[in-house]
């Protein structure tokens, strides 16, 4: 491919106070090899590097793809400034991403996705809104949700593919999910496996009923501390039902505080006592076990001294 180089920066361009080398395209053709063409001295990986970390432009605008068609006249700028688009969000901080996946760690009071046609206030529409200024062809796809008010980690894919595939295999590349959770009072034993049936009433409450009508959830806990009041525990996932924990802590009769619609009586401190501590995953690109970890919130620990 034929091209011709100059390193400089030209008026009209949003990248013209970046320091880089810019090209123009003489022939159609993909932008992986005409950048392999370019940079003949740099590796390929190295050259993939420049287009993850957002250090390729097209007339202009940053792009990640590697098969992004070009055109006679095109103008491409190669960024010698690490490119990243910043994410930044008071609740809701990315953990990790990589070409495939993203991990967050959620605040309470931030919907994870909403079904309305508004979708400003989601952490699905916030890390749309965060991949499109990347390259404008980038979306994100869900693969699980955390109610309003529980926070902790969640991971969305970054393409369809990846999506169906690991909701198709779920609970064989999901392998550990951990909660916890400030309950009302003391429960009889301080290990325990809960079994349940669960369905979901017309006014969307989950609750617990018999085998024939619902589906089975199944939730390992361990009572971490407890006072009187409170019981901070651990719950391990087995099942990923909506609601899970909520409607089995109301069901053995120690609701998660801060949960009036699942029976509780207190909210000590606002909030649903609800956080995602652990997610642990097999990469669906790379077959490793990725491993994920919060720390307790300050909150439930104290309430539970």
């Amino acid at each position: 491919m034929n091209y011709k180089s100059r390193n400089t920066s030209q008026k009209h361009h949003p990248e013209k106070n970046i320091r880089g080398q810019r090209s123009t395209v003489k022939e159609s053709g993909p932008l992986l090899p005409f950048l392999l063409d370019l940079l003949s001295r740099q590796s390929k990986n190295s050259v993939k590097s420049l287009l993850k970390h957002g250090q390729i432009w097209v007339n202009g605008t940053p792009v990640t793809h590697f098969d992004t068609p070009l055109n006679p006249g095109d103008d491409v700028f190669i960024s010698h400034e690490k490119g990243r688009v910043e994410f930044n969000h008071p609740q809701l901080k990315i953990i990790w991403e990589d070409e495939e996946l993203i991990v967050v760690n959620k605040k309470d009071g931030l919907l994870s996705v909403s079904d309305a046609p508004s979708q400003e206030r989601t952490a699905y529409f916030l890390l749309s809104e965060y991949v499109k200024k990347i390259d404008p062809r980038n979306k994100i796809f869900i693969l699980h949700r955390l109610d309003k008010g529980t926070s902790g980690l969640m991971m969305f894919a970054k393409n369809k593919n990846i999506q169906e595939y690991l909701r198709s295999n779920w609970h064989e590349m999901i392998t550990r999910r951990t909660y916890v959770a400030l309950i009302e009072g003391i429960p009889e034993k301080k290990d325990d496996t809960i079994i349940t049936y669960l369905a979901e009433n017309n006014r969307m409450k989950v609750y617990c009923t018999e085998p024939q009508y619902g589906k089975e959830a199944v939730s390992h806990y361990h009572v971490l501390n407890n006072n009187t009041q409170y019981s901070l525990i651990e719950v391990d996932l087995e099942t990923g039902r909506k609601n899970q924990i909520r409607a089995q802590m109301e069901y053995i009769g120690h609701p998660v505080a801060g949960d009036p619609k699942y029976g509780a009586q207190t909210d000590p401190a606002g909030r649903l006592m609800l956080h995602a501590r652990r997610l642990f995953f097999i990469h669906p690109a790379t077959g490793k076990e990725m491993r994920f970890e919060t720390p307790i919130p300050k909150q439930f620990s104290n309430l539970a001294k």
